[in-house]
């Protein structure tokens, strides 16, 4: 039997006391991860190790521990680490179960560092807030009120407050002062939940807005829970002058740069940002909080694009090393200096880069994650895959390893959806499918199908196929597709379906969900490692 390096719950501790790098990982599905785990265990599945791990870990020798709850993923996204170079992986003593038996506290849901943080916030500084009901007669009553929803915007688009407009977290002070001119003008923050909401209201209240400002309390929850209607489809939005005049600019830009130097931001340039990224000895992620659309239209070398506010509310996910350093680039002084004002609350190195210049942007269009060689595997076009699919005596099983939120809204007709870190011997998603005399493995792009080949080809000893290009390829061929819950093989594990998505007893998931947030604070004292801060 294998033996593996270990690190105990003891080590593991002292290590984010003293605020050395670790990267927590829980290679776990998302679902199992939100069920419990460590606060600062990222969920890092592993299906998904080769797409994720040179962005998500840029160093390779970065100190990694990898927990699960006994199902042996933790082994073998050991030797997935090993194998793609990284130098320092260990197993967490006792798994999860470990952890527990140490003292160890836990935590459900996802995002739990950002939402605990949050609510450290509201309770250290006592965010203004508002009830649904209240926000309800402000707005029937012709109240001069603007409400501002931070989350993104497909978030939005979904289901938002009647009346609102989307400007996502890091735009809310620079865009502000032009949403809501007239002093006299109330201001509402909302998100679905919590977080979002307090880090909004709390952001431009730290900004000193003149205008009274207060969190939507508890969100669309909250407002869903009142019995008032949403919207749903809106596209009302900031516009992308907002915020830029220039005396309004510079009022925002010196609030955000207190703010941060307040909060023990330091400065940096590209260049050394960019040096400090070539270091083998600590771990640099570098971000640009802008919008998508300016990220894409141009930004600098090596910076991953994460929108501000996102980034605070999902921050062990695009930097789950704890104890790393993080850089932050805009083009305004505003945003940057906002959200590294946040990070370094949340106890994390923080910098943003000044002197950057527009000729400095020559990157352009989405991020590029760099990611191993894949293994050499034969591949299919649509047409073909069409052709054989059309006739049974093929014998073809097609299987998709896309997210199973996408392959339930689109697939291949006839496609089975399994996870891929199913595809292993001890699990029995394989056994209910077709006989096959060979497999065609896809998913959104080819990507992870790739990866995926070589783990049904040793798990089955049959032919395999990647479909070339992925599911995108077969739609701009033209060929039909299909959607639902059909041919699952595996359960929906890979996504924790949050309580305003529809599951079941959704009043009372609702309120569980407000009463979980409610107790962090408390949770966050027993467990002792996080060291938040409150300017």
């Amino acid at each position: 039997m294998t033996s593996y390096p270990l690190r105990t719950f003891e080590d593991v501790r002292e290590t984010l006391l003293s605020k050395r790098e670790i990267a927590l990982l829980d290679v776990r599905e998302e679902d199992p991860h939100a069920q419990c785990h460590p606060l600062f265990a990222a969920n890092f599945p592993l299906a998904r190790i080769e797409l994720d791990a040179y962005t998500r870990l840029p160093r390779r020798d970065v100190p990694i521990v990898l927990l699960d709850d006994g199902e042996g993923l933790a082994a073998r996204a050991f030797d997935k680490f090993t194998a793609l170079g990284f130098s320092q992986v260990a197993l967490l003593a006792g798994g999860l179960d470990g952890w527990i038996r140490a003292g160890g506290e836990v935590f459900r849901d996802v995002n739990v560092p950002s939402k605990a943080f949050g609510e450290f916030v509201e309770a250290r500084r006592h965010t203004p807030s508002l009830s649904a009901e209240a926000l309800d007669a402000l707005q029937k009553s012709g109240e001069d009120v603007v409400v501002l929803d931070a989350r993104r915007f497909e978030e939005y688009r979904t289901m938002n407050i009647p009346g609102s407009i989307s400007v996502p977290g890091a735009e809310l002070v620079l865009r502000a002062r032009a949403l809501a001119p007239d002093p006299a003008t109330r201001i509402v923050v909302n998100c679905a939940g919590r977080t979002r909401s307090i880090i909004g209201a709390q952001s431009l209240v730290n900004a000193k807005l003149p205008n009274r400002v207060a969190a939507l309390r508890n969100g669309t929850i909250g407002w869903t829970l009142a019995g008032i209607s949403l919207e749903h489809g809106s596209e009302r939005r900031f516009d992308t002058d907002a915020g830029r005049d220039p005396h309004t600019l510079e009022a925002s830009r010196q609030a955000a740069l207190a703010l941060a130097t307040r909060a023990g931001v330091r400065r940096t340039s590209l260049g050394e940002a960019a040096r400090w990224a070539a270091e083998t000895s600590r771990t640099t992620y570098r971000f640009d909080v802008r919008t998508p659309d300016e990220y894409q239209a141009g930004h600098a070398p090596g910076f991953q694009g994460a929108p501000g506010g996102q980034l605070v509310q999902e921050t062990e996910m695009f930097a789950p090393v704890r104890g790393a350093r993080v850089v932050l680039f805009d083009d305004d002084g505003v945003r940057a200096n906002m959200t590294a004002s946040w990070l370094a609350q949340m106890n994390i190195e923080t910098y943003v880069v000044d002197g950057a210049h527009r000729g400095d942007l020559t990157g352009t269009g989405a991020y590029r994650p760099e990611r191993p060689q894949r293994a050499p595997s034969r591949t299919i076009t649509p047409h073909a895959l069409a052709a054989l699919l059309a006739d049974a005596s093929n014998g073809v099983v097609l299987l998709d390893v896309a997210p199973s939120a996408d392959f339930v809204k689109s697939h291949v007709p006839g496609a089975h959806w399994i996870l891929r870190s199913h595809l292993a011997s001890g699990y029995d998603d394989m056994r209910g499918l077709p006989d096959a005399r060979q497999y065609v493995l896809t998913c959104g792009t080819g990507a992870l199908a790739s990866f995926a080949a070589a783990d049904v080809a040793a798990l089955t000893g049959k032919p395999v196929a990647v479909l070339d290009g992925g599911n995108a390829a077969w739609t701009r061929a033209g060929l039909p597709d299909e959607c639902g819950e059909n041919r699952l093989a595996s359960p929906r594990i890979d996504r924790y379906r949050r309580p305003y998505e529809g599951v079941g007893n959704a009043r009372e998931a609702m309120q569980a969900y407000l009463d979980w947030e409610y107790g962090l604070v408390a949770q966050l004292e027993r467990d002792g490692t996080h060291g938040f801060f409150v300017i």
